[in-house]
């Protein structure tokens, strides 16, 4: 396994929910494509031959669509678990999420065939405004770790970033200063503490260890040699993520600018318009998750036997 990787799906787009079908026509395929988003001649191609794949972390608001699909991958021998974002925002945040109440449902679906352990509770991104206040957030937070605190052992939290985007798609959003994630932090912890649940910060740069909330890794060294049974493999830093971020390297096989969810405040998305303009070059075939891959493109192997050093 010298040239596998853990393989995340996706940082960037909501595969469970949406692409399914097309991802596991890439697994029969064997690999899957990436365009570099600044140069289209530039493909990453990745293996997802089962010995070129340490584990799969899969990303999803929604991963009901998927859960179809667990029994085929146990088959063929894949590693794999779920970071479930689970909010409580409205429609006018989160345009095309399930209700809360089906979110929760799916929650419980899911670990209770999978277990606690492989399905991680993302409370993520925190948003304050008028209406989303502090207030808002223990309360919700505290309703979903009393439903949630038998399905999963490890709640991540982070606290909106303000990048242009999003704060030109969302009205009225105010910047967290480190009294309120403070706050904020020291009630989370008691909740969870109350539940059972480990709470863990992700990318932040506030440390809220005196209340006993850790930094966490959502592609997770530990997690992972628990769940492919090997204590030995090596396992290093992604050093192409923030400084903040403790997670392990790993390859992403989504594409930014195609979650149907339309989050207003999504990091990946850059508006709507560019969402739906892109859907319309979904193929369920292609080795690429939207578009066609140019005449002449260079192919980098990003792991496996052909991986380049």
């Amino acid at each position: 396994m010298s040239n596998a990787k853990v393989v995340s799906v996706s940082r960037r787009s909501d595969i469970p929910a949406f692409f399914g079908e097309w991802f596991m026509n890439k697994i029969k395929k064997g690999y899957v494509d990436s365009l570099n988003p600044f140069n289209p001649n530039y493909v990453s191609r990745i293996s997802l031959r089962k010995e070129d794949v340490i584990c799969f972390v899969f990303w999803s608001k929604n991963p009901k669509p998927f859960i179809k699909y667990l029994d085929e991958l146990d088959n063929l021998g894949y590693k794999y678990y779920f970071q479930f974002t689970l909010n409580a925002y409205d429609n006018d945040l989160e345009i095309n999420v399930p209700s809360l109440d089906e979110r929760i449902n799916t929650f419980i679906t899911l670990s209770n065939r999978i277990g606690k352990d492989k399905v991680i509770w993302r409370y993520d991104p925190i948003i304050i405004n008028d209406k989303y206040d502090v207030s808002f957030h223990i309360k919700m937070f505290k309703k979903m770790a009393d439903a949630l605190s038998s399905y999963t052992n490890k709640v991540m939290i982070s606290f909106i970033d303000l990048y242009k985007k999003v704060i030109r798609n969302v009205k009225d959003i105010e910047e967290i200063n480190e009294e309120t994630q403070k706050e904020i932090g020291l009630q989370f912890a008691n909740i969870a503490r109350n539940n059972q649940l480990e709470v863990n910060t992700c990318s932040e740069k506030v440390s809220l260890s005196e209340f006993g909330i850790k930094k966490g890794k959502c592609i997770d060294d530990e997690l992972i040699r628990q769940i492919i049974l090997n204590d030995d493999i090596i396992l290093k830093k992604d050093l192409n993520q923030r400084k903040e971020c403790g997670c392990i390297e790993s390859v992403d096989v989504g594409v930014s600018n195609t979650c149907k969810h339309l989050c207003l405040y999504c990091y990946a998305n850059y508006s709507v318009k560019t969402v739906l303009n892109n859907i319309k070059k979904y193929d369920v075939n292609s080795s690429l998750l939207c578009g066609k891959i140019k005449e002449g493109a260079s192919i980098y192997y990003r792991n496996g036997p052909k991986a380049k050093k």
